[in-house]
């Protein structure tokens, strides 16, 4: 069964799903790539207690690191890709190119991009923290202010 809500953050509307396994979304309104409610899911806002709290704790800047259990569904590569985002310290940002060394994929760095864009929990899988060779923001899915207000948080971003 897949349980949803609709939390409010510092940063707007978060749509929170999760299944028997784990967090299978965290994405915000206007997302590039929504993943709109099922009807099988059911609205449970007390599913999310522990989520809503860890969120709380990250935007007070009381919390670097996430102990929330995930449920990634998507392609082998797409999984290794959210994986190595997970190693990103707070505070630190890593390129595309990085990443796809990291993975052992040297050279797929659109790839790499591709699998970015279409993380599914964003803030716990920090996609924020990829960047462009040169270090420019290239995008993100959430909203290109709202990476450069998750940067500003974490102080990877000082203007």
């Amino acid at each position: 069964m897949t349980r949803y809500c609709s939390l409010a953050s510092p940063l707007g509307a978060l749509l929170l799903a999760r299944d028997d396994v784990g967090l299978c979304q965290l994405t915000f309104e206007g997302h590039r790539h929504p993943r709109p409610i099922q009807p099988d899911w059911q609205c449970d806002e007390h599913a999310f207690d522990d989520v809503a709290a860890e969120l709380a704790e990250y935007f007070a800047r009381e919390r670097q690191a996430f102990d929330i259990a995930l449920s990634l569904a998507g392609s082998a590569f797409q999984r290794s890709v959210w994986q190595a985002l997970r190693a990103v310290p707070f505070g630190r940002t890593v390129t595309y190119a990085e990443l796809a060394e990291a993975i052992g994929r040297p050279g797929a760095y659109h790839a790499v991009g591709a699998a970015v864009a279409m993380n599914p929990v964003s803030i716990l899988v920090p996609c924020h923290r990829a960047v462009g060779s040169s270090g420019g923001l290239t995008g993100y899915a959430g909203g290109i202010e709202r990476k450069v207000a998750l940067l500003r948080l974490e102080g990877a971003m000082l203007l």
